[in-house]
């Protein structure tokens, strides 16, 4: 199954100290996961910042590489987020994302989403 990661869900080992991976693999057994071109080069300009968002940024960036990066320059779409959603919707990955605005525009669009749940752990949201 392909999982479709956007820059929060890289920045959560840090933010909320869970494994992301081993959270995904525990939810869905095996996946292949993806990250967009454009959500390494928001990673890596978040990652000049000093504190935490800074360190949780550098981290998404190391777990990034072992991710499938996809050059998100062929999609339509002008911001990150749009283009998260468009390669979902063409390539039938759920996506795992906090992001609010991005969840209910998935769910429009019959996407799944795996968000955190409590800070804790990742579940699995439908609608």
């Amino acid at each position: 199954m392909k999982i479709l990661l956007d820059a929060n869900a890289l920045m959560m080992p840090v933010q909320f100290q869970i494994d992301l991976f081993d959270e995904l693999c525990t939810l869905l057994g095996a996946f292949e996961p993806i990250v967009l071109s454009g959500v390494i080069r928001e990673l890596t300009g978040l990652s000049l910042a000093k504190g935490r968002d800074g360190a949780a940024a550098r981290h998404g960036l190391v777990l990034g590489e072992k991710c499938t990066i996809v050059e998100s320059g062929d999609l339509k779409s002008e911001s990150v987020d749009a283009q998260m959603i468009e390669y979902a919707a063409r390539n039938a990955c759920m996506v795992v994302t906090n992001d609010r605005r991005i969840r209910d525009a998935l769910f429009t669009r019959g996407i799944g989403v795996i968000s955190m749940r409590k800070q804790k752990k990742l579940e699995i949201l439908r609608r």
